[in-house]
């Protein structure tokens, strides 16, 4: 059996600030922290949090949500369900993105929240791509 763990990805204004008060409200310390972005990548909660700093004049709350999950055939296979059902995805693999190499799948519900399906390949120092420039971290 695989296991899955949801994804919140955040907008914030104060990054210094927010990964206080969530270092407070999980009792840990973030996973990661690069410039602008910080992840808890959590078991219980089992939740992979992320925040990305962004200008006030552009913070909407949630930027994305997501599931990671342990295989390409997982990814795949949502893939799948999702254009069956009539939606519409698009896909990036290979992609470095918040200073991971992952592989995945975006779809928008009906109300427009963008979600991910993805599989974690390893972390990077540096982005190929800047942050802004890639889809999980733009709006």
């Amino acid at each position: 059996m695989t296991t899955s763990k949801v994804h919140v990805s955040l907008d914030v204004e104060n990054l210094a600030q927010s990964i206080r008060f969530y270092s407070v409200l999980f009792n840990t310390e973030p996973t990661k922290i690069k410039p602008k972005y910080a992840k808890f990548d959590l078991d219980e909660p089992s939740l992979n949090l992320t925040m990305n700093e962004t200008k006030p004049c552009c913070i909407q709350g949630l930027n994305h949500m997501g599931v990671r999950v342990e295989t390409i055939e997982e990814v795949l296979a949502a893939k799948q369900r999702l254009e069956a059902a009539g939606f519409a995805t698009s896909d990036e693999f290979g992609i470095t993105c918040c200073y991971a190499v992952q592989d995945k799948i975006w779809a928008k519900d009906p109300n427009g929240i963008r979600w991910e399906v993805y599989i974690f390949r390893g972390d990077t120092e540096h982005a190929e791509i800047a942050p802004a420039e890639v889809a999980c971290c733009a709006k």
